[in-house]
């Protein structure tokens, strides 16, 4: 029988991988922050249309845009912890999902221990 594990993948801090994180924060920040100026502009097209409910388009696209500055708010706190986090240290980058074998027999806290695949510059260096 074969099931479905959550695996962490983790990444080895370096100053190359350091650099690369951070060029994608703050390219997700930029791209928050065209989204949020396209939402302003859609939303005053819209309340220039005769009969549209002005207080309920406001509503809805402040709402949006709301989204978007609370991701921006986290994206720029993680940026400040990237700044303090040392060099060799190993973060949580995403989570995979596997395939495991069971059958009868298997020592089932062995199955279930956390598993985890270890990424240094791009290049998987330890699976453990």
């Amino acid at each position: 029988m074969q099931i479905i594990q959550k695996i962490l993948v983790k990444q080895v801090i370096t100053e190359s991988s350091k650099t690369l994180i951070q060029k994608n924060f703050k390219k997700k920040l930029q791209q928050l922050e065209q989204e949020s100026q396209q939402l302003i502009f859609e939303r005053k097209k819209l309340e220039h249309k005769p009969g549209v409910d002005k207080y309920k388009v406001n509503k809805r696209f402040q709402d949006e845009i709301q989204k978007r500055e609370e991701r921006k708010k986290q994206i720029h706190f993680q940026l400040d912890q990237l700044e303090i986090v040392p060099i060799g240290t190993e973060i949580v980058e995403n989570e995979v999902e596997a395939l495991v074998d069971v059958y009868e027999g298997m020592n089932w806290q062995e199955v279930m221990k956390e598993q985890a695949i270890i990424i240094q510059d791009g290049m998987v260096i330890r699976i453990d």
